[in-house]
């Protein structure tokens, strides 16, 4: 049984998607049982796990924080490219309040992870293994999880733009399969909510280079579209990075409805707050 970490510190730089302000991130390796651990180096060197249940924020992104002060956001596409590349112990450096949203995709981070390399390091590998179905239920959106083996995941979204519309994917994990065909979906957006975002201090950072971007009923980047099912698969991707605040990688099978950050933390809240609901198991 082995944990994994990178091999070696690497770094990149790039704008935060709402902050708009240039932000330093430095990857590092971590002890065994460290977890996904976040410092902020403007901040004194203050740190942070990631989560779930340091979870304060999540209506444009999934924000971890302290509650005295500290806090980190957007977080989830790092995570699920941390969770693609199936690193568990490692520590993010930041000098600014959310990682770069590099190509707004996970892809970008995958391939920093895979130049750094990783190291196996002799700790026990755990898992969480779902034992009964939960789910979270708000409006016409759901979440769940469901016993299962392996880890599934199957999205719906629907949306009145065509440029959208009512999108369906199912997906098995394998990090390779993670790098093909869920790392890639770049993150998405609508051009009449930009304005009101601006004025909140929010999508700043936001641009046709590294964000889709949908004006009624039109994609005003469309060569930046890698799937005609971009939309849904981001969602998936999200979803990843949401499930990796558990902590560990979890068995079983998530099924999304026109859900978002919010539900997907709800989610593992009710997963854990209940033990009958899961069990810890060992995997190599």
């Amino acid at each position: 049984m082995t944990r994994r970490t990178i091999a070696n510190e690497i770094y990149a730089e790039g704008v935060a998607l709402h902050a708009g302000t240039r932000v330093r991130m430095t990857l590092a390796p971590a002890a065994p049982n460290t977890g996904i651990v976040f410092r902020r180096s403007d901040l004194g060197g203050r740190k942070i796990p990631a989560r779930y249940d340091r979870v304060g924020e999540t209506r444009l992104g999934t924000v971890i924080d302290d509650g005295a002060g500290l806090s980190v956001a957007v977080i989830e596409h790092l995570m699920a490219a941390l969770a693609g590349c199936e690193i568990d112990d490692i520590e993010v450096t930041l000098d600014g309040p959310e990682p770069p949203i590099l190509d707004g995709d996970a892809l970008s981070y995958m391939r920093l992870i895979e130049a750094a390399g990783s190291a196996e390091t002799p700790s026990t590998r755990e898992a969480i293994h779902v034992r009964q179905m939960v789910e979270v239920v708000q409006g016409e959106a759901s979440a769940s999880l469901k016993p299962a083996d392996q880890r599934e995941f199957e999205f719906e979204i629907a949306f009145p733009s065509v440029v959208i519309g009512r999108q369906t994917f199912s997906w098995r994990f394998s990090s390779e399969g993670f790098a093909r065909e869920i790392a890639p979906a770049r993150t998405f957006g609508f051009v009449h909510e930009l304005e009101a975002l601006n004025r909140a201090g929010l999508g700043r950072g936001a641009s046709l280079e590294n964000t889709l971007a949908i004006d009624q009923d039109r994609l005003l980047n469309p060569a930046l579209l890698r799937f005609p099912d971009e939309f849904v698969r981001h969602k998936i991707l999200d979803a990843v990075g949401d499930l990796a605040l558990a902590g560990a990688p979890i068995l079983g099978r998530f099924e999304g409805r026109c859900s978002g950050h919010a539900l997907n933390n709800k989610l593992l809240r009710a997963l854990f707050a209940d033990p009958a609901h899961y069990e810890r198991v060992s995997i190599a």
